[in-house]
């Protein structure tokens, strides 16, 4: 009884013949491979597909590249993803099963480093995405070639060979490289060009790429350096003047590094260096015609062939016009003439001048106004020195003061002239290699002083308007434009501190000549001796007081000089009472208000040099006119002995 218990429940427990085909049918379908189907129904929206499960497996049309050639009936591998979804259908995918079989050829038949076809398809981030027999492969942008790329459209669409990189068989992707197998082929053609290529050689190659400084040339699988300097034998500002990219070009090879792999290629060596025969084409002296090229503060570049320039400096641009800065004179792109003045063949430097096309003017002027020839012109300029006076075309003579009168001490000349004056001057000598020409205003006139005996006599009486006046007298303009000189002492009976407090510029005075000397063409004057007549020995004595006073630069310095001056006056007066009584000098001590007073000068010496600094203008004049008043003041006392013996000479 309990053996037949047992043998139905075993019946009831029994799977069903249903179960046992589902079991059959799971056990043929595995997730994760690829089966056969067939398309049971097309629709818009994609297909169903019997792949002889109980249920169809839907695969929509984006799963499809080209979904209009699929027709029903149509037998297609499908990767089975999922056996049953939530509405008990298998999940299946065309592409997927095409991605797979292509995954298993590929990492059966390829490894990494192998090369293998595959076309461009798409711009992703970082790359390109490339189509290797079904599968999208990856390719960094840095792979894509040798150099940099500018335009990854150029690429698209196009078939090229890739080598693998690296596959990961976890992630399902392959990186590839296109660059290695380029620079694999390229260094193969570099070592057939190296041991091939030789200086001297001449070859063809493709201008690659145009920088500032040169060109790159493919020779065929190595690049080449063309240097800017060595595309032409003349000025070339850019390379794009001589070449473009693309363009075919014949070049010279110059020098091959091979440790370094380095190409130097030449253009302009393909002709003969125009500066070989420079000197024979161009002798100094020789007219030559360009065109400006090049423009520099201190010249101008002229090119008088192609590789053959020439420097006009701009010194050498004009005779008569100082040029600062070539610009203003030429412009790039004139066509001028100009002289050859040097030839150097090794520095490639030749100097032209411009003005050396006309006549040099200043020669003219030499053949045309010898010296003493009188000119009158305008006065354009002045300096502390001189005055310049246009001559013509605009080239002046220069006045130096010390020409420009004989009777007058001239500091500057804008004492006697101002800029836009007319007047007449005589050529006393012009230089033309140093475009110099001196004139001379005084030696229009005949010089006063050398007739001077028969103008003024010592004892005249003569007028005059007050010129000038200083610290230590006036100046007087007499006749025939010559000054004489009213010292301080001379002006007045009464001791004068100040000469502008009794005189003034314009004044017109009567004076007494007491010194007439031709040699230093000096006029001695007083006023207070016009009242009272004096014989030449009292001329005479008055002034060798005021000689002594106005000797060398302390003539400038007539205020230190007061109390000797005084001195005289009183001897004066002594020596005319003396020769009233007709008695001869007797020996006497000598008092001491006719001592020359030596340890006063000291002080002086002090008023001297404030005085001096407001008369003179040159510095070391003052020190001069110092030392020679110290030096004075130095002077040994006068014994009773000399001083009695100098009053009797007297």
């Amino acid at each position: 009884m309990e053996q037949s218990d047992s043998s139905f429940l075993d019946l009831v427990n029994m799977p069903s013949m249903e179960e046992l085909l589902e079991d059959s049918v799971q056990d043929d379908f595995k997730e994760g491979t690829i089966i056969e189907g067939k398309v049971a129904e097309k629709r818009d929206s994609g297909v169903l597909v019997d792949i002889g499960y109980k249920a169809e497996g839907f695969i929509p049309s984006d799963d499809f590249d080209d979904f209009g050639s699929v027709n029903v009936g149509d037998k297609i591998d499908v990767y089975l993803e999922e056996l049953e979804d939530d509405n008990s259908m298998p999940v299946i995918s065309a592409r997927k099963a095409i991605f797979h079989r292509a995954w298993e050829k590929i990492t059966t038949g390829h490894k990494e480093g192998s090369v293998i076809k595959g076309v461009m398809k798409n711009r992703v981030r970082g790359g390109v995405t490339v189509d290797v027999m079904g599968i999208e492969a990856f390719l960094p942008g840095s792979q894509i070639d040798v150099t940099p790329v500018r335009n990854v459209e150029d690429y698209l669409g196009k078939e090229f060979e890739f080598k693998i990189l690296k596959i990961n068989e976890e992630r399902r992707n392959i990186v590839l490289s296109r660059r290695e197998l380029l620079e694999e082929d390229l260094a193969e053609k570099r070592a057939a060009i190296l041991e091939s290529i030789e200086p001297g050689q001449r070859r063809v190659g493709v201008v690659k790429n145009l920088t500032d400084f040169g060109a790159f040339i493919d020779l065929g699988g190595m690049d080449g350096l063309l240097h800017i300097t060595d595309m032409s034998w003349g000025r070339v500002s850019h390379p794009s003047e001589m070449l473009e990219v693309g363009q075919e070009a014949e070049v010279v090879i110059l020098a091959v590094d091979p440790e370094r792999g380095r190409i130097s290629l030449g253009l302009k060596q393909k002709t003969e260096n125009p500066w070989e025969k420079v000197e024979e084409r161009y002798p100094i002296g020789s007219r030559v015609k360009g065109r400006i090229v090049n423009i520099m503060p201190y010249g101008a570049f002229m090119e008088i062939e192609e590789g053959v320039e020439g420097l006009i400096h701009v010194s050498e641009m004009s005779w008569t016009k100082r040029v600062t800065k070539a610009g203003d004179i030429l412009s790039v792109g004139d066509e001028v003439e100009a002289v050859v003045l040097d030839v150097n063949r090794d520095k490639k430097k030749i100097s032209l001048g411009l003005r050396q096309t006309e006549r040099n003017p200043w020669e003219e002027l030499a053949e045309k106004y010898p010296s003493g020839t009188r000119i009158r012109g305008k006065v354009r300029n002045m300096t502390s020195y001189g005055a310049f006076v246009e001559i013509e075309n605009d080239i002046d003579g220069m006045i130096h003061i010390s020409d420009m009168s004989w009777t007058r001490k001239i500091n500057n000349p804008n004492e006697i002239l101002k800029v836009g004056d007319e007047i007449d001057a005589v050529i006393l000598d012009i230089d033309p290699e140093q475009q110099r020409i001196s004139l001379g205003m005084k030696q229009v006139e005949n010089d006063p002083w050398e007739n001077i005996d028969t103008l003024y006599k010592e004892g005249d009486i003569v007028r005059g308007k007050i010129a000038k006046i200083t610290a230590f007298g006036a100046f007087v303009e007499l006749s025939h434009k010559i000054d004489g000189l009213i010292h301080i002492s001379q002006i007045s009976k009464e001791r004068v501190e100040k000469v502008k407090d009794v005189l003034s510029i314009g004044d017109e005075v009567e004076a007494r000549v007491i010194k007439v000397d031709k040699d230093e063409r000096r006029v001695g004057l007083s006023i207070k001796a016009v009242d009272q007549e004096m014989t030449d020995a009292e001329l005479k004595a008055v002034d060798y007081e005021v000689s002594q006073a106005l000797s060398g630069a302390v003539v400038d310095m007539g205020e230190a000089f007061d109390d000797a001056l005084n001195v005289v006056e009183e001897r004066l007066a002594k020596s005319k009472k003396d020769s009233a009584k007709d008695e001869e000098p007797k020996e006497e001590p000598v008092k001491d208000e006719d001592k020359a007073e030596p340890e006063a000068s000291a002080a002086e010496v002090a008023e001297v040099a404030e005085t001096a600094e407001e008369t003179i203008e040159e510095p070391a004049e003052v020190t001069e006119v110092a030392e020679e008043a110290t030096e004075g003041s130095k002077k040994p006392e006068a014994t009773e002995e000399s001083e009695q013996s100098k009053e009797d000479s007297k």
